[in-house]
């Protein structure tokens, strides 16, 4: 294999990582009527595991003649890494982030860097921003570290599995979130060396499946449209080293939609109290997609760097995937009482109008309005459905993949 359980024990003794909590998910466990733990990387240095390879690869570097330069790009954790390392080493590094990358994650790569680290924002993903590193790499004569497709790299995101495995006992199933693959692919290289029967599953939302993407290729191939809601896991091509290590050694790659994600980080932080970003809910989102979980279950909770305002998008998308929230495009005659009717005969005892868009046009019988209705059960829809039909209204679903519901976020 590219990255040795050696490569992975040798980066656990040089890491200035701490060592995250591995804790029972009391609301998971009893979900799944199985022993759930998580392990704590939310609580890592830069909140994210990914200090653990940035520095492990930085320190190597610094110990050989190099223009003591770096240029890295990142959606947001790996760069608070790359900031950590930077100022921890005395190395100036420059930075390419996609210019989505939520606001508290750039604060805090430039709070962590200080003045070792330049920031600058291009493109719309990461891979874009990947491209004007490289680049910039180039012009500046600077050594450029890939986020995930390092062989260093990997061998430091594989200390989260060899903590792990001195935290407890052997585990039936581990879940690891996935991007470009530098998580798993350590983890498993360690796990799979000492828990040599324990089943291990990556996780990768729908919109940004990249390693699916190539384990159903037999290579890395680069998607065509990319969904960046999971920034932290928004890759749109799986790494080629990071590939071979998790086809060898991983059982199996599932893809979980942005809606049970957002409504696992809800979960997460409502019920158990953790402030998990989007990637970082992942593996627990995870477990629902599995045919069967069972016994002693490990899940890494990858990053919280969560930007509060994004909260408003995450509940939004969490109701909709779990049938409270629905959204209609209804015809009003433009006379008295039309929406009153509507009210008085269409909605029922636990729905409510959350979303009203009218655009009233004085040359047409009828104004068109978005509406968008909460329900206490999605039990409720058919009933809603039904008096819908029976008012007579021109009314029509806005179903979730409709180029008009993006325009509601």
């Amino acid at each position: 294999m590219p990255v040795t359980p050696d490569d992975i024990a040798a980066a656990a003794s040089r890491t200035i990582a701490v060592r995250t909590p591995l804790e029972r998910s009391e609301r998971l466990s009893g979900k799944y009527d199985a022993e759930v733990l998580l392990k704590r990387e939310d609580l890592q240095l830069g909140r994210s595991y990914k200090v653990r390879g940035a520095y492990h690869t930085m320190s190597l570097l610094a110990a050989e003649p190099f223009s003591s330069e770096v240029v890295t790009a990142s959606a947001g954790n790996h760069a608070q890494g790359i900031a950590i390392s930077c100022a921890r080493l005395g190395v100036k590094g420059r930075i390419f982030v996609p210019t989505n990358t939520p606001r508290q994650k750039r604060d805090r790569i430039l709070a962590l860097g200080g003045s070792s680290v330049d920031l600058t924002l291009v493109g719309k993903t990461y891979d874009e921003a990947a491209a004007a590193a490289q680049e910039a790499a180039e012009t500046y004569g600077a050594a450029y570290l890939h986020p995930f497709d390092d062989l260093r790299t990997i061998a430091g995101q594989g200390t989260v599995g060899f903590e792990l495995t001195q935290q407890t006992e052997p585990l039936d199933l581990l879940v690891v979130p996935v991007g470009g693959g530098g998580l798993l692919a350590g983890v498993a290289t360690w796990v799979r060396s000492q828990w040599p029967s324990t089943r291990i599953v990556g996780v990768e939302p729908v919109g940004a499946a990249s390693m699916g993407a190539a384990l159903a290729a037999g290579g890395p191939v680069t998607l065509d449209t990319l969904d960046t809601f999971v920034d932290g896991a928004s890759v749109g091509r799986a790494g080629d080293t990071t590939y071979p290590i998790v086809r060898d050694l991983v059982d199996e790659v599932v893809a979980v939609e942005v809606g049970a994600i957002c409504a696992e980080m809800l979960d997460l932080y409502q019920t158990d109290g953790i402030i998990a970003e989007p990637a970082g809910a992942l593996a627990a989102a995870g477990l629902g997609a599995l045919s069967s979980v069972s016994g002693r279950v490990g899940c890494i909770v990858s990053g919280g760097n969560n930007d509060v305002s994004r909260y408003a998008e995450v509940i939004e998308r969490a109701l909709v995937h779990q049938g409270l929230r629905h959204y209609f495009l209804v015809s009003f005659p433009q006379e008295p009482g039309a929406l009153r009717g509507f009210l008085d005969g269409v909605l029922s005892d636990g729905e409510d109008i959350v979303v009203f868009d009218y655009v009233k046009k004085s040359n047409r019988e009828t104004g068109p309005a978005v509406i968008g209705i909460d329900l206490d059960s999605p039990d409720g829809l058919p009933a809603l459905l039904a008096r819908m039909k029976a008012s007579g209204l021109p009314i029509d679903p806005i179903p979730y993949d409709s180029p008009l519901f993006t325009f509601l976020h």
